[in-house]
This record gives C-alpha cells, sequence and structure tokens, in this order.
C-alpha cells in the first residue's frame, strides 16, 4: 500500500528560484518544480500533500514563533500521514531539529528536515535526492524520531549541526552515529533509533531570555556582567575542551554568583566538534562547579538552546530544569562521570 507523508515547505535554498539578483523565495515556485519531477509519481515514492509557508521563510528568521507553528501542523495533521518532510534552510536547521524534538513528546512517526546547498531549480544540485530520500524514509521506515536529513545520512535530530557553508555534506552528527545512510540501498541503524511512544503530545514553547557565551583566549567577562539581571533565565557558555575557562581575576566569579543569586540556569558545553563537557574534570572549571552550573555533556550548542527553552517552558522551578538539564530525554546527550578530582 502506498503511504502519505506530509510535506511543509518552510522556505530556504531548496525551494528558491533564480532570479537578477540571486536566489529568493517565489510563492508557489516549488510546487511547479515538484510537479513536473516524474520519479515522484514513482509508486516507490510515498504519496504527499504540500504545505506551503506564507511567507516563505530564510531560516535565519526561524525562531521560537515558528517552531510552534511547525509542531502545531505536526500534531493538527498526525493522524493523516505516516510521516513528514519539512523543508528547511540549512543555516538554522539544527536548531529547528532540536527544538521539535523536545516538542513532539512520545512521537510515533518519522519527522524528517531536510533542504539543500543547492535549489531544485538547478540542473545540478543536492537537493533532488534529499528531497526523494526523505520522502522514502518518511513514508515506509521505521524511525520514529525527528530526523535531519543531507548528504545521504540520516542523523538525529537534536545530535546534528552544520558544519559547511558551501559544501555538499552540510551536516554531521559529531557524537553519535546517522540513524541510516543512503547508499545504494537505505540501511537503518535500528541499534541506535529509538523505541516508538504510545500517544503523540505537544509542548508548546514560550520565549525567555537566554544567552549563549563563547570562551575565547582574553575574554574580559566585565563586559557581560551587566547582562546578568534577574530577567535572564538561562545563560550557556561555549567552554573550552571538558568545560575550561581562563582566570579572570575575580570577574566571572562575579559573573556566576550573580547568576545564581538570580535564578539563572548555567549550563556549560564545549567549544570541541566532538566529546563532552564535564565540569569537574580539570581544576579550570571549578569555577563552574562552585557556582551550581550544569554540565552540557556531549550537546550541541543548538540542542542546549532548544533544551534549555523546552524546560524553562515547562514551569519547573530552578533545580528541576537543572537536573533535567543533565538527564538525557530525547537522546541529546551522553552521561559520563568526571575521572579526576577538582
Amino acid at each position: 500500500m502506498r503511504k502519505k507523508v506530509c510535506l511543509i515547505n518552510t522556505g530556504g535554498t531548496i525551494g528558491m528560484a533564480r532570479t537578477e539578483y540571486g536566489y529568493a523565495p517565489r510563492k508557489g515556485f516549488i510546487r511547479s518544480i515538484l510537479s513536473q519531477m516524474n520519479e515522484l509519481k514513482s509508486e516507490e515514492i510515498p504519496a504527499f500533500d504540500l504545505i506551503e509557508y506564507d511567507p516563505l521563510l530564510d531560516s535565519s528568521n526561524i525562531a521560537v514563533k515558528e517552531w510552534i507553528k511547525i509542531a502545531q501542523d505536526i500534531k493538527e495533521k498526525y493522524e493523516e500521514y505516516d510521516g513528514f518532510v519539512i523543508l528547511h534552510g540549512t543555516d538554522t536547521m539544527a536548531y529547528t531539529a532540536s527544538a521539535l524534538s523536545f516538542m513532539l513528546e512520545e512521537l510515533t512517526k518519522p519527522v524528517i528536515l531536510t533542504g539543500s546547498q543547492i535549489p531544485l531549480c538547478e540542473v545540478r544540485n543536492d537537493a533532488r535526492d534529499n528531497l526523494i530520500t526523505a520522502l522514502m524514509i518518511a513514508g515506509y521506515y521505521k524511525v520514529p524520531e525527528v530526523c535531519l536529513f543531507f548528504g545521504n545520512e540520516l542523523y538525529r535530530g537534536n545530535r546534528a549541526t552544520k558544519v559547511s557553508s558551501d559544501e555538499l555534506i552540510a551536516f554531521d552528527s559529531p557524537n553519535y552515529p546517522p540513524l541510516a545512510e543512503a547508499g545504494v540501498r537505505i540501511k537503518l541503524n535500528e541499534k541506535v533509533i529509538k523505541e516508538p511512544g504510545k500517544v503523540l503530545r505537544l509542548s508548546e514553547l514560550q520565549s525567555h531570555n537566554i544567552a549563549v557565551l563563547k570562551i575565547f583566549p582574553g575574554i574580559q567577562f566585565e563586559i557581560y556582567e551587566k547582562i546578568l539581571s534577574a530577567d535572564l533565565k538561562g545563560i550557556i557558555f561555549e567552554a573550552f575542551g571538558a568545560g575550561n575557562i581562563p582566570e579572570s581575576n575575580g570577574a566571572l566569579k562575579r559573573i556566576l554568583e550573580r547568576a545564581e543569586k538570580n535564578g539563572t540556569v548555567i549550563v556549560v558545553c564545549t567549544q570541541c566538534l566532538r566529546g563532552s563537557a564535564l565540569i569537574g574534570e580539570y581544576e579550570a572549571s571549578l569555577s563552574f562547579a562552585q557556582a551550581g552550573a550544569v554540565s552540557g555533556y556531549d550537546m550541541t550548542i543548538e540542542a542546549a538552546v532548544a533544551k534549555l527553552y523546552y524546560l524553562l517552558s515547562k514551569g519547573y522551578d530552578i533545580n528541576m530544569v537543572k537536573k533535567l538539564m543533565a538527564t538525557d530525554l530525547r537522546g541529546e546527550m551522553t552521561l559520563i562521570k568526571a575521572t579526576k578530582a577538582t
């Protein structure tokens, strides 16, 4: 029996048209392109309905409001389809994938984000294979997760990150293996795919004031003290290595003390593409430990941001938010223990 997929076009390079000013979104353009693709009429491809957002958005403009809309559309049409494919710009695709992974609780069907580096309108493009394979996986394969498909690999959405702006292999999953690989055949890595949930629940996000601060050599923490107001609900530090920070003559300590006093959740992630941030692994992370910061382990920054939004939106108190930030909820992190004394 031919399966049925809901195809949601939010915008992005994949469906853009060529104009005198460069590639740009054009209403209805992708529908006309898809109608000309004979391979989409094959019985091997699931039937699909196209939903096109208006206006179409560059992914740099997609944030909490748009994440909620996508999740609501999936929830509303959930029983009508075997899976969902979301066409999305690459710049923030991993953020959207991470957000949806937390919002769509007890997921039982594939939700796959994809896009391209070259639009469908070009003779040579990566869009065709990304679209066709994403449709096939969403319709015919048992992957009850929010995923990101790009460059012949299917990643867990909250484990993916963009690694190139101009290569066709634009994404990677540095700390978790692909859920599937699309070579001559599509091969699922069933051992790393999550079990299906029971009944889908939608947990909508709310906008909260959070910040991401990347540590760099010579950073002057005094500059950032003013952002530590009572309105700042969470701050994610991108630290060196396993969560290390430079000496700061007490400036960082003052920031962390103010954050703790204001009830701001402090999360520590690593700048490294691979590996974990683990508070207490080295003495250089002692300030974080003393301030009650939470280890982000091997979460991507995209996943950490989305997860923080999600937990703050649940209305939990700070202790519960901190506990759950350090708990694996959707396969977004690998938990490890510190091996060295502080």
